[in-house]
């Protein structure tokens, strides 16, 4: 028996997207089976609302002031009937076939909560810049990564039920808290090989147009869930910043700033310095390190 699936997007003020983006998921009516649409606008003052209008016979959608993402996608939870979810941001797009290939493969796998496929990083055209960097699932390297592209994942209603929502807290985490969440909960995840989704970036992107903010907050989210934040994301942030700081990459075969921003970093989340991240900054400093 076919899963019955609810796809949330979450919108506001994308309107020279969200059209590309509502008829990317209606086409996936010529392969998929029947599922549910819930547009979730924030109030947009753009042509959101029209275009909502426009395909009004075809969705459910509601435009209302919210409190960011995180909100809207809840409230679509809230109101999905679906056994399974697809979260599909507003500027980002469905490959044909995206949601069969994952409501199929969760029918056929009833042991398997979440599975997610391979997504592209999309330009302004829709024209591929690269492929996400997707990984086959384990938990630990996720913690050092986030492998999974956000469009490509589907996840059981169930989960809601069981380990609640999004965290309203977050604004550039809020995925990537849910699956450390889910993962770290026991939620079992699967990969598969189709390529679901596109995952748009461009100047006004979130995880583009502020970097530094974007990494405190991945910060702050690993130390509030694991307790402590991975020197692998310490190491991102220290880069972020210097990349802020227009501070070119070719000239960090070296690093002692990274070092040092490093070692600040791990003392302002974790309120310590690794001995591994001790031992690469003072070489990198060009002294050793003698404990």
């Amino acid at each position: 028996m076919p899963l019955s699936v609810s796809i949330i997007t979450p919108s506001y003020n994308q309107g020279r997207f969200l059209e590309r983006t509502i008829r990317s998921v209606l086409e996936q009516r010529r392969t998929a089976g029947p599922f549910e649409y819930l547009v979730m606008d924030g109030g947009s003052g753009d042509e959101s609302v029209a275009i909502l209008q426009r395909y009004g016979a075809e969705l459910q959608w509601v435009s209302e002031k919210d409190r960011g993402q995180a909100d809207a996608v809840n409230k679509g939870l809230a109101r999905a009937t679906g056994d399974v979810i697809g979260w599909l941001n507003s500027d980002d797009i469905f490959y044909p076939g995206a949601i069969a290939a994952a409501a199929g493969f969760l029918a056929r796998r009833p042991e398997v909560d979440v599975v997610y496929g391979n997504g592209n990083h999309i330009d302004e055209n829709d024209c591929v810049l690269e492929p996400y960097p997707t990984e086959d699932w384990n938990y630990e390297r996720l913690k050092e990564h986030c492998f999974l592209c956000q469009p490509a994942v589907f996840f059981r209603r169930r989960l809601v039920d069981r380990f609640g929502p999004l965290g309203v807290d977050w604004h550039y985490a809020l995925d990537y808290e849910y699956w450390l969440r889910l993962g770290k909960s026991g939620a079992r995840f699967a990969r598969i090989g189709a390529l679901l989704a596109g995952s748009r970036l461009h100047a006004e992107t979130k995880t583009l147009g502020s970097r530094v903010k974007v990494h405190a907050e991945i910060n702050d989210m690993l130390r509030s869930l694991l307790g402590r934040v991975p020197d692998r994301w310490l190491y991102n942030y220290a880069h972020a910043v210097l990349d802020g700081r227009g501070v070119p990459r070719s000239s960090r075969r070296f690093p002692p700033k990274v070092a040092v921003l490093s070692w600040q970093a791990a003392l302002r989340w974790n309120r310590r310095i690794s001995l591994r991240m001790l031992l690469e900054g003072g070489q990198w400093i060009g002294g050793a390190v003698r404990l």
